[in-house]
C-alpha cells in the first residue's frame, strides 16, 4: 500500500561537534585600569539669587529661617552681602539684602 506521505529528511548520519580556539579554562577579564568620571561642555547653572527689604525686627536668622527654613544658615546671607554688612547684628530698616539659593540645605 502506497501513502502520499512526503519523505521525511533522513539525519542518521550528522555528527555533532563544537570547536573552539579559546584556552580551557576563560581567562577572567581585567578591568583594573578603567577609571569613571562625568565632564559636560554646559555651562555652569547661574546662581540664583533673591533680595529682600530688611524690616523692623529683622535679624539674619529670622530671615535665614523664612528663605531656608533654618535660623542657622544666617552666615549664607551675610556672607553674599558683605559688601554692605561689616557685623551681622547691625542690619537696617530699608537695606535690601541679597538671598542666594542655598546649596547646602542642611
Amino acid at each position: 500500500m502506497m501513502t502520499n506521505e512526503p519523505k521525511k529528511p533522513d539525519f542518521s548520519n550528522v555528527n555533532s561537534a563544537v570547536t573552539s580556539t579559546a584556552a580551557d579554562a576563560p581567562a577572567k577579564a581585567d578591568f583594573s585600569n578603567v577609571q569613571g568620571g562625568v565632564a559636560s561642555t554646559a555651562p555652569d547653572a547661574p546662581v540664583e539669587k533673591r533680595s529682600y527689604t530688611v524690616v523692623k525686627g529683622d535679624t539674619l536668622s529670622k530671615i535665614a529661617k523664612t528663605f531656608y527654613g533654618n535660623a542657622n544658615r544666617w552666615k549664607v546671607i551675610f556672607e553674599a552681602n558683605r559688601d554692605q554688612l561689616s557685623n551681622p547684628d547691625l542690619i537696617k530698616p530699608g537695606q535690601v539684602l541679597t538671598i542666594p539659593e542655598d546649596a547646602d540645605k542642611s
